[in-house]
């Protein structure tokens, strides 16, 4: 039956004028037409979100990129901090070796000076016992005794 019924609304438009057939019949270029601006729209979506896509990937990469700055930094800064500990502590294990080799070079010169000094008392107590004994020969020749 709903065949029928389509066959007779195909004969009554057919028997219709050609002024009122336009509100039924579809016109191809406008439905290219329509088709072709709603592809346009779909390129240009997809355009933005391309777009945004790129935009979102430049973000990371420069995220990433500050990430890898940061850590680099770290690293330098820490290993900057790691050599400036060992030259403080080589600094100082040099500045107590310096210290002892002073107080040990201090020894020596004391050591050095007391047998100085024990060396030139002796030799000036032998020249005075020396010198003595020579008068008190002189005195005793010169008094006529011999000795």
């Amino acid at each position: 039956m709903n065949q029928k019924k389509q066959a007779e609304e195909t004969v009554e438009q057919a028997a219709k004028p050609a002024s009122e057939v336009p509100e039924q019949v579809k016109d191809p270029l406008a439905d290219l037409l329509s088709q072709a601006q709603n592809a346009y729209t779909a390129y240009m979506q997809a355009q933005r979100e391309v777009a945004k896509g790129y935009k979102q990937r430049e973000e990371q990469t420069e995220e990433a990129y500050k990430e890898a700055e940061q850590k680099a930094n770290n690293a330098c800064n820490a290993t900057i901090e790691k050599a400036l500990k060992a030259r403080e502590k080589a600094e100082q294990q040099a500045e107590e070796l310096h210290n002892k080799a002073r107080e040990k070079a201090n020894e020596v010169y004391q050591v050095s000076v007391r047998q100085a000094l024990n060396a030139c008392n002796e030799a000036t107590d032998q020249a005075w016992k020396t010198s003595k004994e020579n008068t008190e020969k002189d005195w005793k020749i010169f008094q006529g005794e011999q000795g």
